[in-house]
């Protein structure tokens, strides 16, 4: 019989100390290192979200984790997924299928159910790798939810997994928080964490010595490490916290890219490539900050029919309309892509209280919300060649597709046929163009990480601005950033300590 793999698990002094970065790079250190690896966060709270090929949902970290592993992502990598809806409810999503749709006190009557989730999901990774790399979420310290979390101690426990605690020390007061966190767990749970580390370091790591001494001797833990801040490294980020710590692209970028900052925005990795063709990216979220760009795009959202009351309320939506109108190009994700209709209807309450409301009126279909969740990857082939994607006519490109909305399409033909999904072939539309060939919806996410497809469609928009065209990007591609990221963390982690807890466990 198999042992069970070795196990390690990453918590924080609080959420965004970056927790989800370091198991990426452990994962890839591993991996480089020989041993066939997985990542593990029991519960995850994110709008981030990603289907795997089998149809399951799962937070966009463990998907960049299991990439830094080498291995395909599954639902046992993230088996509880919280995706926080308006009105303080959340999508209660387990094993990659949606459970139900709750309150944040509701969640807490199934949280016997779930453990036995997690701790099922979790013993078949520990069957089938040789070592599990485990995130926690939020603080382990949170004494009102203490007795209640199932993704933080609990998972330690269950796992048998060391703890290396991980502090910001960007945000000030790393000292406080990682003696508080401490001081606030119980004997037991204290026992489990081996060490420290402090992330997002600038300066002069001499002048740090001192209170790293000062913070062994008061704790008898090790500082295994201190993680320089980076900015040269792109990897993909699920926290929305993400969105207000990044800088815009330099001014000296060509095209200007407005990426609408939805309340409940969702999977804004999907727009991290655009960066790479030499775009500038700004997220905005009111009209003063939109200005003229060159292209709109409306993001995914968790929320569709509360954002487009947002949009409306902050005047963003009359400044879409009149852009777009003046031959702006748009483009909408997902929930984005609803808004451009001419109607979105929700008989169900699926999304709102609102039976009916009207969209921006930019593309002539109109939306009606059903209880079915539409998760799958696709292969898609493009069916037009005018407009935004001129000269694109039978490209095909690969993405995926999360909504609870159908989308009918009054026009002929969509932008987009699905060719093929995990099932097999398929044979349906996709996404609709405007009869200018300016302003396009689609389901897909992803859209822009196809570089052909990406190139494309920047290229036609540069033509119509007078500005020359592009051969192809300049950031290096995932592989590399993830060993990147690796040689860094290895450089500033005592890796030799941290194998030795690794072998050790819990014991020592």
């Amino acid at each position: 019989m198999k042992t069970p793999a070795k196990t390690l698990m990453i918590q924080g002094t609080a959420s965004s100390v970056g927790k989800s970065i370091l198991v990426t790079a452990l994962c890839r250190i591993f991996k480089q290192d020989g041993f066939s690896v997985a990542p593990f966060k029991a519960q995850n709270m994110a709008l981030n979200s990603f289907v795997t090929r089998q149809g399951g949902e799962i937070g966009r970290s463990q998907v960049v984790q299991a990439e830094a592993a080498g291995i395909e992502p599954t639902v046992d990598m993230n088996p509880v997924l919280l995706k926080p809806e308006a009105d303080a409810r959340s999508q209660v999503i387990v094993r990659g299928k949606l459970l139900k749709t709750i309150s944040a006190g509701e969640y807490y009557k199934y949280t016997p159910y779930l453990l036995k989730t997690v701790g099922s999901s979790l013993s078949y990774l520990r069957s089938i790798y040789e070592m599990v790399i485990i995130e926690g979420a939020g603080s382990p310290a949170e004494i009102n939810l203490k007795e209640r979390e199932i993704v933080n101690m609990r998972v330690a426990g269950m796992a048998g997994a060391p703890v290396l605690l991980v502090g910001d020390i960007d945000r000030g007061g790393v000292f406080a928080s990682l003696v508080g966190t401490l001081e606030l767990l119980d004997e037991g749970e204290r026992n489990y964490i081996k060490g420290f580390i402090i992330n997002k370091f600038r300066g002069d790591l001499r002048l740090l010595q001192p209170g790293l001494k000062l913070l062994e001797k008061r704790t008898s833990k090790p500082v295994l490490g201190v993680i320089p801040y980076f900015r040269n490294i792109t990897i993909a980020q699920e926290d929305s916290v993400y969105l207000d710590e990044r800088q815009n692209s330099p001014l000296s970028s060509d095209l200007d890219i407005a990426i609408i900052r939805l309340p409940h925005i969702s999977n804004y990795d999907d727009f991290d490539p655009l960066e790479e063709e030499g775009c500038r990216g700004r997220y905005v979220a009111c009209p003063a900050e939109l200005g003229t760009p060159d292209l709109i795009i409306l993001p995914g959202t968790k929320s569709t029919i509360g954002d487009l009351a947002h949009l409306r309320q902050s005047g963003l939506a009359e400044s879409i309309i009149q852009q777009a109108r003046e031959g702006k190009a748009v483009i909408g994700i997902c929930g984005g892509y609803q808004m451009l209709g001419k109607s979105l209807h929700d008989p169900e309450g699926i999304e709102s209280t609102e039976k009916s409301v009207l969209g921006l009126g930019l593309l002539d279909v109109v939306t009606t919300f059903i209880s079915q969740k539409s998760t799958t990857q696709v292969k898609a082939r493009v069916l037009t060649d005018r407009g935004l994607l001129e000269g694109m006519k039978g490209q095909e490109l690969v993405g995926y597709e999360i909504h609870m909305g159908q989308t009918g399409n009054k026009q002929s033909a969509g932008a987009f046929s699905i060719v093929e999904t995990p099932e097999g072939k398929a044979d349906y539309l996709d996404g609709t163009l405007d009869t200018q060939g300016m302003v396009l919806g689609t389901y897909m996410h992803g859209l822009f990480h196809n570089p052909g497809f990406r190139r494309n469609l920047l290229n036609s928009l540069r033509r119509r601005c007078g500005l020359p065209e592009r051969e192809h990007g300049t950031a290096a591609g995932k592989e590399t950033q993830y060993d990147k990221l690796a040689e860094l963390v290895r450089q500033n982690l005592d890796m030799a300590a941290i194998y030795d807890i690794v072998n050790q466990g819990i014991g020592n």
